[in-house]
């Protein structure tokens, strides 16, 4: 089936940061084998990763059907051949449609959405990654309590006047929620734009 070339929708901020966080990717992302990405947006992060690490299978996801309309849309515009047609997760409700990853991506997403949906998304990624698999978070964090620029405290006034759940998320407790479903943090890594990347590994 043919995507719909004018599906396909563009958000400034993947261009800022997918190459920071590519350079990430490529350190802690196995050289092979299946990356499952929750909340994949528009699809060009998906795209864009899938090209440049081409040993690994992308298999993308979102809740919104337009935002699986931009990444089909995407994937057929640029061609690339190891992204799969995207499925259609909420973290919080089982199945997802796949059972075993050897990665889980997952950027900006965990703010933007109620905090039984980060708790969802470990509980998987708990289940679904096999020992020495890789949870990959990206975005804007507070830090002991306190936020770590005064744009992202304006920030999360502006996420919380849109959903009261929402709200940029204390890393601390990011962590210990890792912990829980049996996932180590490595040490936080600072980002451009006072965001971070918290990279968790299933324990054996």
């Amino acid at each position: 089936m043919t995507a719909d070339p004018t599906a396909r929708r563009m958000a400034p901020a993947t261009d800022r940061n997918r190459e920071p966080i590519l350079a990430v990717l490529r350190n802690v992302l196995p050289r092979s084998g299946t990356v499952l990405e929750i909340a994949s947006g528009t699809g060009q992060h998906a795209v864009h990763f899938a090209a440049a690490l081409p040993g690994l299978t992308w298999q993308p996801s979102d809740l919104d059907a337009t935002h699986r309309e931009s990444i089909a849309a995407w994937t057929e515009h640029t061609q690339v051949q190891n992204v799969l047609p995207p499925l259609a997760i909420d973290v919080r409700q089982e199945p997802w449609g796949i059972d075993a990853v050897d990665a889980i991506v997952c950027i900006n997403m965990i703010h933007i959405a109620p905090w039984a949906a980060a708790e969802a998304l470990f509980e998987g990624a708990g289940r679904r990654l096999a020992p020495g698999g890789v949870l990959y978070l990206y975005g804007p964090y507070r830090r002991e309590g306190a936020h770590t620029a005064p744009s992202n405290e304006a920030f999360d006034r502006q996420l919380h006047s849109a959903d009261s759940d929402w709200g940029v998320r204390d890393m601390e407790a990011v962590i210990a929620l890792g912990t829980t479903h049996g996932l180590t943090c490595d040490a936080p890594i600072q980002m451009p734009a006072n965001n971070f990347s918290l990279v968790f590994r299933k324990q054996a």
